[in-house]
């Protein structure tokens, strides 16, 4: 591994690191301060602070399934490990790294809550248009999910996703 490859994944640890921190300690003081206690009106009509127990996915999808939802949430990390490692070491690719870093972190985040209590601790209630309860991962994974879309949608070209063909074969058709 170049010298440049291992500063760049040093970074994405980085970015992995400091999300995850930000997620687990948001969790932290919704428990402490949210749990058992009313919603904690930040604007009227339009943002709560409210504790939740989500033992399903995204719109409490797959609600009770914590095996299930932890099988897909692995096989989606190590979707996202892969891409990483196979990312080129350019300057182009420096956002998408960042960006898979974020995603990884959100996803991590919402696995240790699952893992140690079995549900995601969600408290960021958007009551404007009555938007399910979320958290900071939540917010990491779908900012990270939409701004990827445009990436490969506008800005990296069909030739600059050469990297992700599996085998020698493919790169010589």
């Amino acid at each position: 591994m170049r010298k440049q490859n291992r500063l760049q994944l040093f970074l994405d640890a980085v970015v992995v690191a400091v999300v995850l921190f930000l997620d687990q300690f948001t969790k932290y003081l919704a428990i402490a301060h949210l749990k058992d206690k009313p919603a904690l009106v930040l604007a009227e009509g339009v943002l709560e602070l409210c504790y939740l127990e989500n033992t399903g996915t995204a719109f409490s999808m797959f609600r009770d399934q914590k095996f299930l939802i932890l099988a897909i949430n692995f096989v989606v990390l190590g979707a996202i490990f892969f891409f990483l490692f196979r990312l080129p070491e350019s300057r182009k690719y420096r956002l998408v790294h960042l960006l898979l870093a974020a995603l990884s972190a959100g996803a991590l985040g919402n696995i240790i809550d699952r893992i140690r209590f079995d549900y995601v601790v969600d408290f960021i209630s958007f009551v404007l248009i009555d938007f399910p309860v979320f958290n900071v991962a939540d917010c990491f994974i779908v900012v990270a999910t939409i701004l990827l879309f445009l990436v490969f949608l506008f800005v990296l070209k069909e030739e600059d996703l050469a990297f992700l063909k599996l085998s020698r074969q493919s790169e010589r058709e």
